[in-house]
């Protein structure tokens, strides 16, 4: 049976058995029914201590799933993994955050945007373990390292989904998962836009264009106008934008993987001595013999 402290377990002894509402799981709950415990539940708990008045055994469920939890954390570290924590709470040197059921610190340090515990309150972050020790206690996570392997997949030409965060008189701030970008009013549609907020709103979702991605100075520029299969789609039908996004995106790529290759073609006409010829697919290679002996130039034969 439960109570409002926590409850009866039968163990099949002569002995009474209790869960106190503070052991029944690693998080602080009103109520022992919210950690899942109900008449007719089968589990593992473990004996932690007994009551000297009446020899009450004394059980834990936390005590197993620490055990668990702190397994899996040092797991997820030695994977080196990017994993989110919500955060709960915080003070003047960083924010603590729930991951796997623990508390985990994250210092401001390791945080890659200039912000408050307050203005993180609830939001939950992308992190990487940097110190996972439970004989101590201490569990370090880093938003930085975790920031720096998202921006490291960002390529240019790619497509990701984003949220209007903020708008701005010259564009809109997107979050790409965990990254802010800049999705400028002249890459918003190849239609002018007199006033963003007719086209976006914050907290709209939408699929945007890597354009550019400098990864010193942290900066994200974004593109729907790119992604537009007419020009004014974005203002007229963004939906179908978000459609074509993929298609659009790839013929983009293509394009510019024509002109790096019209490029090095008009590099190799000026330099024929470097031995090296362009394919119609736009390859480098060694220069033929026919090729060579095209351009009046010595071959190996």
């Amino acid at each position: 049976m439960t109570t409002s402290n926590g409850a009866f377990i039968d163990i099949q002894s002569k002995a009474t058995a209790f869960l106190p509402i503070d052991e029944a799981c690693l998080l602080d709950i009103d109520n022992i029914e919210e950690a899942g415990i109900r008449p007719g539940l089968v589990e593992q708990f473990m004996i932690i201590d007994e009551n000297p008045n009446d020899e009450t055994l004394i059980l834990s469920l936390q005590s197993i799933q620490q055990d668990l939890a702190w397994e899996r954390c040092r797991q997820l570290q030695a994977e080196d993994v990017v994993i989110t924590g919500k955060v709960i709470g915080g003070n003047k040197g960083g924010v603590v955050a729930l991951v796997e059921g623990l508390k985990a610190f994250v210092p401001f340090s390791q945080v890659s945007s200039k912000t408050t515990a307050e203005e993180l309150l609830d939001k939950e972050l992308p992190l990487k373990f940097v110190e996972v020790d439970e004989e101590q206690g201490r569990l370090v996570l880093s938003n930085r390292k975790a920031m720096a392997d998202s921006q490291a997949q960002l390529g240019i030409g790619s497509v990701v989904l984003g949220t209007v965060e903020s708008l701005k008189p010259y564009g809109a701030f997107i979050d790409i998962g965990g990254i802010n970008g800049l999705l400028h009013v002249s890459q918003i549609s190849h239609d002018r836009v007199a006033d963003i907020s007719t086209v976006l709103q914050p907290g709209d979702t939408l699929k945007v264009m890597i354009l550019s991605h400098d990864r010193e100075r942290g900066r994200v520029s974004l593109s729907t106008k790119k992604l537009e299969p007419t020009p004014g789609d974005m203002i007229r039908n963004p939906k179908l934008v978000f459609e074509k996004a993929d298609e659009m995106a790839q013929i983009f790529r293509q394009r510019i993987a024509q002109a790096e290759a019209m490029a090095r073609a008009d590099m190799l006409r000026f330099q024929p001595e470097s031995g090296l010829s362009l394919s119609s697919e736009g390859i480098l290679g060694p220069l033929s013999s026919d090729t060579a002996q095209e351009e009046g130039l010595p071959t190996d034969e």
